[in-house]
């Protein structure tokens, strides 16, 4: 594997922008490979959802996001876009908790 450390420190500026960074490329060039090397040696939940059991889990996105408090990998999210508006919500009550606007 072709280590990429300026992709890495890309994603971790943009997460100290925004708590929600999306990796968007054509199809097989590193995304999924990237997202998994920048989580590696943290906390993190991932999330398949190309993976029947993944996208079963996440059948309440609410309940079952709404308590991780930890990187959080959604890979292949447009199968599942219900996700965003979950996501805006989950933002924003975060966002209110920790008195910050986004």
């Amino acid at each position: 594997m072709i280590q990429r450390p300026n992709y890495n420190e890309q994603v971790s500026v943009a997460l100290r922008r925004s708590p929600i960074v999306a990796i968007l490329g054509p199809r097989q060039c590193g995304k999924t490979t990237l997202a998994r090397l920048f989580g590696s040696g943290k906390t993190v939940e991932y999330f398949d959802l190309e993976s029947q059991p993944d996208v079963q889990r996440l059948q309440n996105p609410e309940l079952a996001l709404g308590s991780l408090d930890c990187l959080v990998i959604l890979d292949e999210i447009q199968r599942m876009p219900v996700l965003f508006n979950t996501l805006r919500v989950l933002v924003e009550v975060v966002s209110r908790l920790w008195g910050k606007s986004i």
